[in-house]
């Protein structure tokens, strides 16, 4: 069960994040190029972008498997770094409608408000990819202390 629950887990960090990272670096470039427009590419990423933020709040709510599952080391930093995750989640889940509000059929109706909120969704996406990549590798870190902490006691109790 151990087994399963981390891989589980790391696949739908995996899923989420990976995601974002793929969506954002490749799929964004080839749209423009391929639609020829930034434009239709954005009507594409609006509905990606809500899909994206679904799926983080799944993804973490499934991570409080780990929360109970897990011995408590370094727990409150992981945590901490969840906490931060879920908060990047719901900034992002409130900005989203704000600038869907902008977009029009074939325009976007006000450039300027939709750019600085738009440069605040690309901010926080940022900080949450970054707060991934902490928040994995203190997890990584939290499992094999546990590891060793679990093989430690079975090692204290043959001896006896």
């Amino acid at each position: 069960m151990l087994i399963l629950r981390r891989t589980l887990l790391l696949w739908f960090l995996m899923f989420w994040q990976g995601g974002f990272l793929f969506y954002g670096a490749i799929v964004v470039t080839i749209g423009s190029d391929v639609l020829m427009s930034d434009f239709k590419q954005g009507l594409i990423t609006r509905r990606v972008a809500m899909a994206m933020n679904v799926t983080g709040l799944f993804v973490l709510t499934a991570w409080l498997w780990d929360w109970f599952a897990e011995p408590a080391t370094r727990r409150k930093r992981r945590w901490g770094a969840w906490l931060f995750l879920l908060l990047t989640v719901a900034c992002l889940m409130w900005l989203h409608p704000q600038m869907d509000a902008l977009i029009g059929t074939n325009d976007i109706l006000d450039r300027d408000y939709f750019r600085h909120l738009h440069r605040w969704y690309l901010r926080i996406a940022t900080a949450q990819w970054l707060g991934a990549v902490v928040f994995t590798v203190w997890t990584l870190q939290n499992w094999r202390d546990g590891d060793r902490s679990a093989a430690h006691e079975r090692n204290t109790s043959l001896k006896r």
